[in-house]
């Protein structure tokens, strides 16, 4: 799986939770969105989470990729938090 469908599953966790909040129709709190949301998601690395991110408002995936709260935006954002090896075309 390349990069870019890598991204593009980073896109669709955060797509998953902008859903659930507004399904939700309340403030919903980052413990919450974790036990119902990421923490059930075969993409998070649970343990690099949990350990570098301990307000949840960081979520690292097992890619390169993760999710970051933006208070400002009010949204989960994907950021990078690995190498990306251009080198490799299948990685493209």
């Amino acid at each position: 799986m390349g990069y870019y469908d890598k991204v593009e599953e980073t896109w669709q966790l955060s797509d998953a939770a902008r859903d659930y909040v507004q399904k939700a129709g309340r403030a919903v709190e980052a413990t919450e969105l974790w036990e119902k949301l990421f923490a059930l998601s075969p993409l998070v690395d649970t343990e690099r989470t949990l350990r570098e991110s301990p307000k949840l408002d960081r979520i690292f995936l097992k890619s390169v990729y993760g999710l970051h709260y933006s208070a400002e935006l009010k949204d989960w954002i994907p950021f990078r938090h690995g190498a990306v090896d251009l080198t490799d075309e299948s990685n493209i």
